[in-house]
């Protein structure tokens, strides 16, 4: 897609469309996008980045079970995790293993609010966390990488 779109042209767009332009805000959960479709029109972005907020409200916290995307690969090479050393690496391979495990989800942050040392730090912190909480911070974290998807796609007018 060529540079960003206006909410007048998000309106407008057709059902097919707007499907495929949202369809990994939310990582591999296209039906987000089917869903939101149907809030139009929107006022702004912000009412837009609301609407697939509200989505995710309304989910299980299984729309956070994902595979790697596009989009995630470019956002994790931008916190530096392309370039990791082999001890980091270690590191975050063992307490992603060891998340999943306790969890049995993976561990979600926002790659692009983060740097390796904090993701290393956020891995080890919220290990202590109750399932139910990690469900909650996940679910934010989505929120975050969503809203700035959307923002990679919208105009902030």
């Amino acid at each position: 897609m060529e540079g960003l779109i206006s909410i007048s042209e998000v309106n407008s767009m057709n059902d097919e469309r707007f499907e495929w332009v949202f369809r990994n805000v939310i990582e591999l959960c296209s039906e987000a996008a089917a869903h939101v479709k149907h809030m139009r029109p929107f006022k702004d972005v912000t009412d837009l980045c609301a609407a697939f907020s509200k989505y995710l409200n309304e989910v299980s916290y299984e729309a956070a079970q994902v595979e790697l995307t596009q989009e995630s690969a470019s956002e994790q090479h931008s916190a530096g995790l392309s370039d990791l050393s082999n001890a980091q690496k270690a590191i975050i391979d063992s307490s992603n293993k060891r998340y999943k495990e306790k969890f049995g989800f993976p561990f979600i942050i926002c790659a692009r609010e983060n740097k390796v040392q904090s993701i290393i730090d956020g891995l080890n912190l919220r290990y202590g966390n109750t399932r139910d909480e990690e469900i909650n911070i996940g679910i934010n974290e989505v929120k975050k990488i969503c809203k700035l998807r959307i923002l990679d796609i919208v105009k902030n007018e």
